[in-house]
């Protein structure tokens, strides 16, 4: 497969501290990774890096093999919050990516009213987001990000907020967008189920600062049915990566 996203020796230093250190991450076209550690290992550092919010004091990030180290809006990045204007309507929280890029209002609007139905938004167009459940905000936050990518997505924690149930929905309809849309992500998460259900591979991040520590390719490559979660495999991968955590 083509790699589409990869960084390479990320090092970002703060109060002159290394907070993460020689980091290598890459990322297939169409692919799915996720960056599971404790809180404060580093991780929404180096999205920061990655996303060109911060520059890194050592190493590259290249999308497409083009150097874009230090440069926002080449991927999108989506928060733990959805962050949706309660005082506009969903369709005009949406097209707020394409607008800032110079997007006329009636164009946006018609492009992204396309997604609605692919997004379980059909109908809330001009509904606001205190009218929508969890699970929509989210799906609207999404959409958003999709809108303004370039088929690389960073989410930080995205679906944290939700209850198990709704989470175990959006992983299967996430997962289908992705294929539909051509997106590759990289995610973060504290959830190693979560991680091992979305992902093609698993970075484990230890340490201060923080490093990876191990790779892992879950298995068997997706797309996995609805047993895989109950199954031995799943089981044994889940185990490995507790124990790997430190």
């Amino acid at each position: 497969m083509r790699i589409i996203f990869n960084c390479e020796n990320i090092t970002k230093n703060y109060n002159g501290e290394a907070v993460v250190q020689d980091i290598n991450l890459e990322l297939n076209e169409g692919g799915f990774i996720s960056l599971v550690g404790h809180s404060g290992v580093g991780k929404t550092t180096l999205f920061n890096v990655l996303s060109g919010v911060d520059k890194p004091d050592n190493g590259k990030v290249f999308l497409n093999n083009k150097d874009i180290t230090g440069l926002s809006g080449k991927v999108s990045y989506m928060l733990q919050k959805d962050l949706l204007l309660e005082y506009r309507t969903v369709l005009d929280n949406v097209i707020l990516p394409l607008l800032i890029t110079g997007e006329k209002k009636n164009t946006a609007r018609q492009k992204a009213s396309e997604y609605f139905p692919m997004f379980g938004l059909s109908g809330y167009k001009k509904k606001y987001p205190n009218e929508l459940s969890g699970g929509m905000r989210q799906r609207a936050a999404l959409l958003r990000t999709c809108l303004s990518s370039n088929n690389v997505i960073l989410l930080d924690e995205p679906f944290s907020s939700l209850d198990a149930i709704t989470r175990r929905k959006i992983h299967t309809w996430y997962a289908g967008i992705t294929e539909q849309m051509k997106i590759s992500t990289i995610f973060i998460t504290h959830d190693v189920e979560e991680a091992l259900i979305l992902s093609d591979t698993v970075y484990i991040m230890n340490g201060k600062p923080g490093k990876i520590t191990h790779k892992i390719d879950v298995k068997p490559q997706r797309p996995r049915d609805s047993g895989f979660i109950v199954s031995k495999e799943f089981g044994e991968q889940k185990l490995f990566i507790l124990k790997t955590i430190n």
